[in-house]
């Protein structure tokens, strides 16, 4: 048996804040603002998997109104939900993700962000993929107002899950 699941997020840019995707830091006069660390590709990466296992959502199970969670690392995060996902029989097959950002640039840091995710899944580098765009300066990303994340995640279950 499988299962797909798709992940959306987006945050808003501040001057405030730290820029962290993929649980890596990037240097950038702006950052994401958020209840945790806002780090809208693990976020949307959580959501696509949660959404697969057919386990709601994050702010389901992480909710912005628990004090618990402010400022958390998204990869604290991320580890529970791969808990939730190994307790219900469930194998991540592959993860596909794109940023959707007019800035920084994020060739030079998506090996980083892909080896981060893939140790904290416990899966193999190759089975995560992670892209970036731009807007062509169309829209809330294009003009540097936010930043947003999709993820599209198969999952594989030997458990019959009716």
């Amino acid at each position: 048996m499988f299962k797909v699941g798709l992940g959306y997020d987006v945050h808003k840019m501040s001057k405030e804040c730290s820029l962290v995707l993929g649980g890596v830091e990037i240097p950038f006069d702006m950052g994401l603002e958020g209840h945790s660390d806002a780090d809208v590709l693990i976020h949307a990466v959580m959501d696509s998997l949660l959404g697969a296992a057919g386990k709601g959502d994050i702010g389901n199970i992480f909710p912005p109104s628990n004090p618990e969670f402010k400022n958390i690392s998204s990869i604290i995060l991320l580890k529970e939900v791969n808990l939730i996902l190994k307790k219900d029989g469930w194998k991540i097959n592959n993860i596909d993700s794109v940023i959707v950002a007019q800035a920084p640039k994020m060739a030079e840091h998506i090996p980083a962000m892909k080896k981060n995710i893939a140790r904290v899944l416990d899966v193999n580098e190759n089975i995560i993929n992670i892209k970036a765009t731009t807007t062509e300066g169309l829209g809330f990303a294009g003009i540097g107002e936010g930043m947003a994340a999709y993820a599209v995640s198969l999952l594989l279950s030997s458990v019959n899950k009716d």
